[in-house]
């Protein structure tokens, strides 16, 4: 299958053959308490390819919350998370990216969709700080794998949006893993969509605006007392 990569900084946006009609969104932020735009510009980016979506920031789960947890997306159905992970506010460099919860995870969990999906995407916090990468199997009767390219040995706290759209190969199922057999992480601000609610995706000129104009923004970490 021919691939082409564009990296506009610590951006990446990777476009599969128009067979497969499959978008990649990755951004990763070593130092997110100083800047998180690569990883903000890769999620609206993402997000400009959709419409009436849904994103789950685990807010209305109470912490300690275990799988298999049902979270309902509107017309495109729910999604059940199962496997390792709870419901918490973050510890050891995991952090919420919105409100105050996460899903943390040790990067080995399930989640099913009630629908066939096309578009999902999702920030990860402390990914590859014991050098490994999540991995993600796509299912929809055959697997397509994904690795999410982290930097190896990032340092501690590090932040990262990761997102697919592919209209041709909708799935019914995600699983994560890790290429180090285990790395704690920080899941939090998934988004669902079905085909129905794929707007298109931007041209590689269209992300490096959105690169410019999001290059200001600071994250802003949630510390616990």
């Amino acid at each position: 299958m021919s691939k082409i990569t564009r990296i506009l900084g610590g951006i990446s946006l990777v476009c599969f053959s128009m067979a497969s009609q499959a978008t990649v969104f990755f951004g990763e932020d070593l130092s997110p308490g100083v800047s998180s735009a690569n990883s903000a510009t890769a999620n609206a980016s993402f997000l400009a390819g959709l419409s009436g979506v849904g994103t789950e920031d685990f807010e209305s789960f109470a912490v300690g919350t275990s799988g298999p947890l049902a979270v309902d997306f509107g017309i495109a159905g729910t999604a059940t998370l199962s496997g390792s992970g709870d419901i918490s506010t973050g510890v050891a460099g995991r952090f919420p990216t919105s409100g105050s919860k996460l899903w943390e995870t040790n990067s080995d969990f399930t989640i099913e969709f009630s629908e066939a999906v096309s578009a999902f995407g999702f920030y990860g916090t402390d990914i590859s700080d014991f050098a490994g990468q999540i991995t993600l199997d796509f299912i929809n009767g055959t697997t397509t794998s994904y690795i999410v390219d982290s930097t190896i040995g990032a340092p501690n706290g590090s932040l990262l949006f990761w997102g697919i759209i592919d209209t041709a190969n909708a799935f019914t199922s995600v699983t994560f893993d890790n290429t180090n057999g285990s790395d704690y992480f920080g899941f939090d601000d998934m988004t669902v969509g079905i085909a129905s609610q794929v707007v298109g995706v931007p041209e590689p000129g269209s992300l490096a605006l959105i690169g410019l104009g999001l290059a200001g923004l600071g994250f802003t970490r949630r510390k616990k007392a």
